[in-house]
């Protein structure tokens, strides 16, 4: 995938390669992969902690603002920009 933003629709899930999980040694969340792992922030994780496949973008980006009322247009920003940089990274696919 390029660059292109996803539409509200998408429905984002992990791509096959990669194990989404907590792990407790790091203290964060970590996506897993045949080469190795990629330590993620809180934000992240919360973001593909979402991203099952059944949840479009704009439920994903709603269920965020509703935890985090106070950032709103930040959190619908933020969301979006991690989506597509882990979409071009091969993390997520867009169903």
């Amino acid at each position: 995938m390029d660059t292109a933003t996803l539409p509200a629709d998408a429905r984002p899930r992990l791509s096959p390669h990669y194990v989404f999980r907590w792990e407790e040694s790091q203290s964060a969340f970590i996506l897993l992969y045949p080469e190795g792992l990629i330590k993620l922030n809180a934000s992240a994780g919360a973001i593909l902690a979402r991203c099952d496949g059944a949840r479009t973008l704009a439920t994903i980006i709603a269920e965020l603002q509703a935890s985090y009322p106070a950032q709103g247009a930040e959190i619908a920003d933020g969301v979006r920009a991690f989506v597509d940089l882990a979409c071009d990274k091969g993390w997520l696919r867009a169903a």
